[in-house]
């Protein structure tokens, strides 16, 4: 089985094509479940977020699964396959692992280096653990590209190649302005409760503004959202009139209200249409002096495109960050980033090498020790006057010889395995002790029912 993946992204597709192509949380529970249920495939994990769609998969043939992981895509997007193909990239083995190790690191981000992909990577793994679509190999690898993103972080400078999506959001906002000068005692409305959502409520309260609004279809949600802002950008407590953001919860319904009282407006939800329509900003902007800043983050888009053509409205959505962030300078950590993805990409396919050799090795230890519990219980046949102290050192000794003698060669054929072309290790030894197929089968198995307990936890909303 090899690694396939097949996506679109920002950098492949036009934003309305993503836009178009956005996959519900339902929408990416059934693509997994359709894919494991396709020929081809035996694992799967989705990657969706506002600037990319990609199912990873394990599968046995290239172009069959190519094929099929298209189709499923088109299926599950509504975007037909026709339409859908020639905005699709393919990466295949080690430059699958390479891909999804860089996107880790932030280096395939809209903004170079930011850091909130790899609570998405996060997010899809935990999807597939609890669906049972990822094995070993998808867990194997969403697990090492966490580790690999959290090592870019530590050991470099990349992130001061770019910041989170919001801050470059609200930089074009402030159009060549500090945001924090920008921002000062505005008014705020947060459309959405989710991560994205949650980081433009804290952006803008530490940029100063007078207050934040969080609106959400769950007012409970955007009740804990404004609690915690006022618990940590709110006024001190005990000094009366002292500086901070003011916060405050309201059902998505009061929505049309508060946009008439606010100055910027951040909306990052997962509904699939509108949630601010032209006709809902234009009476929030009729008869207003001041100008209202508009940033959608959503994909799909939650707010009408027809902003752009409204007088006294600045809107920046994923399309105009997209535009602008084609020019932003590349910093001079991303070769060392870079660097540690090669290094990574190495190790990890070493590592999958040498884990594919595991079972064989193990079943070859398992016929030996059975070998010297049959030969031990016939000699207890042959002479049974042996007492307990005698017996026990026959077996141990028996036992450090046979250990002996297989530990040099099931080392050294790990080792063997772990190298380019080291596939064919496996085969040879099962061929030279003659060991049971399916004694092999049997540990991988166990090795699969072990893993494919579920894991996820504290799952967050890919956004």
């Amino acid at each position: 089985m090899s690694l396939l993946v097949v996506g679109l992204s920002h950098r492949s597709a036009p934003v309305s094509v993503l836009e178009r192509a956005a996959l519900s949380a339902d929408a990416q529970a059934k693509l997994l479940q359709d894919t494991l249920a396709a020929e081809p495939a035996a694992e799967a994990s989705v990657l969706s977020t506002c600037n990319r769609i990609e199912l990873y998969a394990d599968v046995d043939k290239f172009h069959a699964g190519v094929a099929e992981l298209s189709t499923l895509l088109a299926q599950h997007s509504g975007v037909g396959l026709e339409e859908l193909t020639p905005y699709l990239y393919v990466h295949y083995e080690d430059r699958a692992v390479h891909h999804l190790f860089s996107v880790a690191c932030g280096l395939d981000s809209m903004v170079v280096g930011e850091g909130q992909i790899l609570g998405q990577i996060k997010d899809g793994l935990a999807r597939s653990q609890e669906l049972h679509t990822a094995g070993r190999l998808l867990n194997d690898l969403f697990q090492q590209a966490l580790r690999v993103g959290k090592r870019a972080h530590s050991e470099t400078g990349i992130d001061r190649a770019g910041q989170s999506l919001v801050t470059f959001g609200l930089e074009q906002l402030a159009d060549g302005r500090p945001v924090d000068v920008w921002a000062k005692d505005k008014r705020a409305l947060v459309i959405g409760a989710g991560s994205m959502s949650s980081l433009a409520a804290a952006t803008l309260a530490r940029a100063g503004v007078a207050e934040v609004v969080v609106a959400n279809r769950t007012l409970e949600r955007a009740e804990r959202l404004a609690h915690l802002l006022a618990e940590q950008h709110g006024p001190s407590l005990g000094e009366p009139g002292g500086t901070g953001v003011a916060a405050r919860a309201v059902p998505m319904d009061a929505v049309g209200g508060e946009l008439t009282r606010a100055d910027v407006v951040v909306s990052c939800t997962g509904a699939t249409g509108l949630v601010l329509t032209e006709a809902e900003i234009l009476r929030a902007t009729k008869g207003r002096t001041d100008g209202l800043s508009l940033l959608d983050l959503a994909m799909p888009r939650d707010i009408d495109g027809a902003a752009h053509r409204i007088g006294g409205v600045r809107f920046v959505d994923i399309e105009s960050l997209a535009e602008a962030s084609a020019d932003a300078p590349m910093a001079t950590d991303v070769d060392q980033v870079r660097g540690i993805v090669s290094d990574e990409v190495a190790a990890f396919g070493a590592a999958q090498r040498a884990a594919t050799i595991t079972p064989t090795v193990v079943a070859l230890r398992t016929m030996a020790a059975d070998v010297v519990t049959g030969e031990i219980a016939r000699l207890d046949g042959r002479l049974p006057e042996l007492d307990e102290k005698q017996r026990a050192e026959i077996t141990q000794t028996v036992r450090r010889v046979v250990d002996k003698l297989l530990h040099a060669p099931t080392v050294r054929v790990k080792q063997l395995a772990a190298e380019p072309g080291g596939a064919g290790y496996a085969d040879a030894l099962r061929t030279l002790f003659d060991l049971d197929p399916e004694a092999v089968a049997a540990v991988s198995r166990a090795d699969l029912n072990e893993l494919n307990e579920p894991v996820a936890k504290n799952r967050g909303r890919a956004s």
